[in-house]
């Protein structure tokens, strides 16, 4: 086993090619882009977060109005230059790492219900600006604060502190606690890790539109098995202990609560578990364990839950006087229930927006009484505006469009033109339209369907251009795209094959857009390799059976897509040399990477396995028993989808890289599985990244990039 250096000079890794440090330079191409769009309800102006520039990690609350942008609120300017500088508060890193966060700064904000002012947090200190004009202004909180919302009407500021839900009024005086902590592992106000991280709930509270009341999560960690998180590097510094509930373990327990200004607070009375419907299988748990979405409008609470087997989802509607709740939708699926982001919506009239199967695979919506139409696969809805109902959806896999429905229609109408991805935010007759397609990004700004404006992407242009080809192979029609080398021509001499695939569920890397991951592509392809992306079964936008048919097996079907794309692309294109065939990925990818080399080295010489999850009964609940069921019950269906007991039959080069504060993917991934291999006596290459979490940090994303292509170059003999 050897451990090759993660950080090579940068004088020497700067010269010969300067993408890689691009690359690492602007977070993978993230920063000056435009996001977290808010559009008032008059339709009249849009909040956005974006930095100065393609390379300024610093991102900033802008404010677009009128055809023009404007600075709300700069980290770096004046106005705020009280800023406290100490460390961001631990609740606040937690939320940063489960979103991704790639920036510094003003990284999320929220707003009154009119969009007239904006709350944020700077290093735990709490700021209001008004969005008309002004400066932001600090107010006084308990400690630092985490989350802050404004009130309906804007007088009050909501935030977390310390576990505790908080309110302050916006002319800072009133500063007063709503709903404290009863113990050392309970807080309010806040999104455990399985609801953050599998479920996509990101909030713990919510204001009634009255501004009395909020609903508010009441989470309890203290069943959930501890993991402690140290950084080797830093030896000084105590672990981190980190609530993780692991396949078949305790989760945390979620309740909600009724908080009033006046200090009543009621329970939300949720059901205990699923009753008649339930869908019975080798492993049967109809406990209502997970609070997946919730919400308060003019009608009320409204609140889903799903079972701890995830085959049955409830949509509840809530007595905000009495906690007690009424059924008003309900879903079942022999598999799991697919969570759809944005629903339930509940329109004005009370009618519901929930997931529905037009003909039984299609993953469409009911609106109403309304049904979308057999094929048009629904990604997400966006929202409601002006009397219609916006989501995100396609008939193609590689193309994701908005769509509205409103009365009177015959069938949702195609909001996005041209093939790519496309999302949108919405407000009165405003309609954000943030689409990414081959040549790049752009946001335009739509006024009753009608371009009104734009506003500015200041992301830097890669310095490869991604040319990929369009392919369907084999008998699934698999979507793939092939990159190849700029300067490669027919009948130029064979090239070796590097699959960069991710292909697992809820990710797709084969669309009709640029992205990070094309230019990636498209670099290694400049480095003298055939670079081949396919997205096969259980990857999201082929419909209900596709994407479940990993049900119970996480890996059989998708390394068989593998195989069947590569085999149908080189049986077409000749330049393509199969006896000299690679693999790298990073999560499940880097799990699909390993497998590869493992199961199949007759098709695969070399493998890069980043963060791979080698030993699902280490990930957590959510996630893998949607998949796998109860590790108790249905321990085989683990043993297939795992790599540790595979270790002896590795026959290939294999680089396993992971980041040593990982807290997603723990470490014990990697060390386990190079622990395996090194007990069957099989050598292979470490690679640990001090410092760096699931999401490679700038510092190591350059160095990375040549280790792996030099790896593999040595690895294939190129």
């Amino acid at each position: 086993m050897t451990r090759p250096s993660a950080h090579p000079t940068r004088a020497a890794a700067d010269t010969d090619d300067p993408f890689p440090a691009q690359f690492a330079r602007t977070r993978r191409f993230s920063l000056g882009v435009p996001r977290g769009f808010t559009v008032s309800p008059d339709g009249t102006r849009v909040l956005f977060l974006r930095g100065t520039s393609g390379s300024d990690p610093v991102s900033r609350l802008w404010l677009y109005e009128d055809g023009a942008e404007r600075l709300l609120a700069d980290p770096l300017g004046p106005d705020l230059a009280e800023a406290v500088p100490h460390e961001v508060p631990e609740a606040e890193r937690v939320r940063r790492e489960r979103a991704g966060e790639t920036s510094s700064g003003v990284v999320a904000y929220a707003t009154d219900a009119s969009v007239s002012v904006a709350a944020f947090t700077l290093a735990g200190a709490l700021w209001l600006v008004p969005v008309r004009g002004g400066p932001p202004r600090r107010l006084p909180t308990a400690g630092p604060a985490v989350d802050p919302r404004p009130s309906p009407d804007g007088s009050l500021i909501a935030y977390v502190c310390g576990g505790a839900l908080r309110t302050v009024r916006s002319d800072g005086t009133g500063e007063s606690a709503l709903a404290g902590p009863e113990g050392e592992h309970i807080t309010y106000g806040l999104s455990d890790h399985v609801s953050q991280e599998s479920i996509g709930r990101t909030r713990g509270y919510w204001w009634s539109p009255s501004g009395d009341a909020l609903l508010v999560a009441r989470v309890d960690t203290s069943r959930v098995r501890r993991r402690y998180l140290t950084d080797p590097a830093r030896p000084e510094r105590p672990p981190r202990a980190l609530p993780y509930p692991a396949a078949g373990t305790p989760n945390a327990e979620v309740s909600l609560h009724v908080v009033r200004l006046s200090g009543e607070r009621v329970r939300v009375r949720l059901p205990e578990a699923a009753g008649a419907g339930h869908p019975a299988g080798a492993w049967t748990d109809p406990a209502f364990e997970y609070v997946v979405a919730a919400g308060w409008d003019e009608r009320g609470p409204l609140v889903t839950v799903q079972s701890r087997d995830q085959r049955s989802v409830h949509v509840l509607e809530v007595d905000a006087e009495t906690g007690a709740t009424t059924t008003a939708h309900r879903e079942h699926d022999p598999a799991w229930v697919a969570l759809r982001p944005g629903t339930p919506l509940r329109l004005p009239s009370g009618a519901l927006v929930v997931p529905a199967r037009p003909d039984g695979d299609t993953q469409g919506l009911a609106i109403g009484g309304a049904r979308t139409p057999p094929g048009l696969q629904v990604r997400e809805v966006l929202g409601a505006a002006d009397g219609r109902v916006y989501f995100t959806g396609g008939d193609e896999p590689t193309e994701i469009h908005v769509w509205s429905y409103g009365p009177g229609d015959a069938g949702p109408v195609r909001v996005s033109g041209a093939p790519g991805v496309h999302t949108a935010a919405v407000g009165g007759p405003m309609v954000v339209l943030d689409s990414r397609t081959p040549d790049g990004q752009t946001v335009t700004v739509l006024r009753s369907g009608a371009p009104a404006g734009r506003i500015a992407v200041l992301a830097e242009e890669p310095l490869v251009t991604p040319r990929p080809l369009a392919l369907r192979p084999g008998r699934r029609e698999l979507r793939s795209r092939l990159y190849l080398p700029s300067r490669h021509r027919p009948g130029d001499g064979p090239l070796p094959v590097l699959l960069s695939p991710y292909a697992g569920h809820g990710m797709q890397v084969v669309l009709e857009a640029r992205a990070w991951w094309t230019a990636v592509a498209q670099w290694f392809a400049e480095q003298g390799f055939a670079v081949l992306v396919t997205d096969g079964r259980g990857t999201p936008g082929r419909g209900e059976a596709w994407e479940k048919s990993v049900h119970g097996d996480r890996l059989t079907a998708v390394l068989e897509d593998q195989i069947d794309a590569l085999r149908a692309v080189a049986a077409a294109r000749p330049e393509l040399d199969t006896g000299r065939v690679a693999i790298r990925g990073w999560s499940f990818g880097g799990c699909l990477a390993a497998a590869a080399v493992l199961r199949h080295p007759e098709v695969f010489h070399a493998a890069v396995a980043g963060a791979a999850p080698a030993d699902r009964l280490l990930y957590d609940t959510h996630w893998e028993e949607r998949f796998l069921g109860h590790p108790d019950v249905l321990p085989e269906n683990y043993a297939r989808s795992s790599l540790l007991d595979e270790a002896a039959s590795l026959r290939r080069p294999l680089m396993l890289v992971h980041g040593l504060a990982d807290d997603n993917v723990a470490v014990a991934h990697t060390l386990r599985l190079s622990a395996a291999l090194l007990a069957a006596g099989r050598p292979h290459t470490v690679l640990p990244l001090s410092g760096a979490g699931h999401r490679v940090g700038d510092r190591a994303a350059s160095g990375l990039l040549r280790l792996e292509r030099d790896f593999l170059r040595r690895s294939l003999g190129v």
